[in-house]
């Protein structure tokens, strides 16, 4: 018990009321769980009895409005004509990924949210890599990133360039994990640092010396993957993420301060 025997007694606030959801969003759950409880699968039909007005209690217009939230989340798709009816979609990953970036749009995480989930994810997969290999395919791709800022950058706009082929590169990685939630966490924090408008200045601003220190990085990755040393590999990401972090902690730390020069 908190407060005195004389004084009010110190009271957490009553939780917010819950949203009431709308009714369109109701049958589109319903909906979507009646395609996982039957196990429909990619291109089967939804049954139309599914949809009947009787079977849903609801109107024609509110049945119209949850296939649209079911077609906007990619799970369904509608096709007009003989044969015409809604058919189950895969969901495909980047659409997935662009509803999740959205969530931040008005709210992003700190970068040192984000490097807390990279050091925690990347390494696993550098290691995951090294333990099983990856196919010669996959190991040409992560070189071909490499290639891009392997040579001094001519201008200005092709050192930002680079700076994004560096992102590439940890996207290749991911793609090479077996472990899918891994790979979609890994693509989303890669998203993010490319959305957000402070990540975005950084890697604009002109720094010669971070182009080598992340050929470094990602050379040594390279060979402890083909020498199948999971140890080098995690170690590797790991300290390649925190001195990651550390400078972009840095760099937004000094756009911050007042009076700050955006040319040096």
């Amino acid at each position: 018990m908190t407060g005195n025997a004389t004084g009010p007694l110190d009271l957490p606030p009553p939780p917010a009321p819950a949203r009431r959801r709308k009714r369109p969003d109701m049958i589109a759950d319903a909906i979507r769980d009646k395609i996982m409880q039957s196990d429909l699968q990619p291109g089967e039909r939804v049954p139309t009895e599914w949809l009947a007005d009787e079977a849903l209690r609801a109107s024609r217009g509110t049945l119209r409005e949850a296939m649209k939230i079911l077609e906007f989340q990619g799970l369904i798709a509608t096709r007009t004509g003989p044969g015409g009816g809604a058919f189950v979609s895969a969901v495909e990953e980047n659409h997935a990924l662009g509803m999740l970036n959205n969530l931040f749009v008005f709210d992003p995480p700190s970068i040192a949210d984000i490097y807390a989930v990279r050091k925690m994810i990347e390494p696993a997969i550098a290691a995951e890599a090294a333990r099983t290999g990856i196919a010669e395919t996959a190991f040409e791709a992560l070189r071909a990133t490499v290639r891009l800022y392997e040579r001094e950058p001519a201008s200005a706009e092709e050192e930002y360039r680079q700076r994004l082929a560096e992102l590439d590169f940890h996207a290749e990685l991911a793609r090479t994990s077996s472990n899918r939630l891994f790979g979609l966490i890994a693509f989303l924090m890669l998203g993010l640092l490319r959305d957000m408008t402070v990540c975005r200045q950084i890697y604009q601003q002109p720094n010669p010396g971070l182009r080598e220190t992340g050929l470094h990085y990602q050379v040594r990755l390279l060979r402890a993957i083909r020498a199948r040393d999971v140890d080098a590999a995690r170690a590797i990401m790991h300290e390649h993420m925190v001195e990651a972090e550390q400078y972009m902690l840095e760099r937004a730390a000094m756009r911050a301060r007042p009076g700050r020069n955006d040319n040096g």
